[in-house]
């Protein structure tokens, strides 16, 4: 018998993996699921993207391999869009890190900074592989809770009071992933004050800027940021690339070199096709992003009337491809709410609990659902009456 490593009993297999094979045997026996809860875009990706991606594989060398950094071209497009939506200038030969996902940026990031016994703030509610790579590498998760009551921010007066001196790494997430609340200018300056007073790498993750979110921002817009932060961005959300797994880091030279070194015995470079489709979306005009707002606003104004016939609440000014909701007073608890729904109305949603403790009381909808869809779920409920 061959066991496993021991880092795997810090972890257990991610929440959406187990659940959505629940899910699928319902669908598969015959049961009319509408899901709700994973953040995977259903929309396609632009036709320039998708003939660019056409065009690019009979190019010459297409099917080589790749650069651990990427194309130049690839670099120069992360840093015009940063320039022209976020108003900030990095350097792409040396301050910006393409990546195969954020995802894996996490990962990275955390073998390159962080060392077993090392501690690690964490967003909570927050997305939960933060929590699962900590582990994964060695070091200690340390939540830090965000309430509705403070608008999802952490309370960095109350940390600072605290023992800091084992933390050298906190994960932000602004526009918040799963609330959708955003940071104003002044809090970004707070934290990057917060990250040089303590000593501690700030890492925000920022893919839901361009959801319904009419302001976009950037950690690397606070004087000093580039010191203490590292930001992590997407294609999957803003450009429906989900499954091409294309995304970046950006930082000072000496924080890139170090997720580089690291980057650079995990892959082998990302396949030339998708980052000349990259390079297509990053450099899609206005119509783009007034086309994905109106389709998804278009579903939340749908979703609210779902979540308000369940009896719950929700803060409309919330950005990003999800409806976070507070369940009525009196409501079950989280999970067993959303499996009263899954076998009495078989609609899949996510509970708050998967993202922390903070999160119960609270549910997740996601957008990546047709309004139809959404329609079918709402009748579904007024059969009731």
């Amino acid at each position: 018998m061959i066991s496993t490593a021991d880092r795997l009993k810090t972890v257990e297999e991610y929440y959406f993996s187990r659940k959505l094979k629940e899910v699928r045997s319902l669908a598969a026996a015959g049961r009319p699921i509408i899901n709700m809860g994973i953040g995977s875009p259903d929309l396609a990706p632009s036709e320039d993207v998708l003939l660019t991606l056409r065009d690019a594989i009979s190019d010459n060398g297409a099917h080589q391999y790749q650069s651990y950094q990427g194309l130049p071209e690839l670099r120069q497009a992360i840093a015009d869009f940063y320039l022209d939506k976020f108003g900030v200038s990095k350097d792409p030969e040396s301050e910006i890190l393409p990546l195969m996902g954020s995802k894996e940026g996490i990962m990275h990031i955390s073998m390159a900074f962080l060392n077993p016994g090392d501690e690690v703030l964490i967003p909570d509610p927050g997305y939960p592989t933060y929590q699962a790579v900590t582990r994964l590498v060695g070091a200690e998760p340390r939540p830090y809770e965000l309430s509705e009551e403070k608008g999802w921010f952490p309370d960095l007066d109350q940390l600072s009071k605290e023992d800091l001196s084992k933390v050298k790494l906190m994960w932000v997430s602004y526009p918040h992933m799963p609330t959708g609340a955003t940071a104003t200018k002044e809090q970004w300056q707070s934290l990057v004050d917060f990250g040089k007073k303590h000593g501690i790498l700030m890492v925000n993750d920022n893919p839901y800027s361009f959801v319904l979110g009419s302001d976009p921002r950037s950690i690397l817009q606070a004087e000093g940021a580039m010191a203490v932060a590292l930001e992590l961005n997407s294609l999957s959300k803003t450009f429906n690339m989900a499954g091409w797994r294309v995304g970046m880091v950006l930082g000072n030279a000496e924080h890139i070199q170090a997720v580089l070194k690291v980057k650079s015995n995990m892959d082998s470079g990302m396949f030339y096709g998708i980052q000349k489709g990259a390079v297509a979306a990053l450099k899609s005009g206005k119509a783009w992003f007034e086309h994905l707002d109106s389709i998804y606003n278009e579903r939340r104004k749908h979703l609210f009337r779902l979540a308000s016939l369940l009896g719950c609440t929700y803060d409309p000014e919330a950005v990003g491809m999800f409806v976070w909701a507070r369940l009525p007073e009196g409501a079950p608890g989280s999970e067993e709410f959303i499996d009263k729904l899954l076998y009495e109305k078989d609609i899949f949603v996510a509970p708050g609990t998967i993202f922390g403790k903070q999160g119960e009381g609270y549910i997740r909808f996601s957008l990546c659902v047709k309004s139809e869809k959404i329609e079918e779920a709402i009748k579904r409920f007024k059969k009731e009456g």
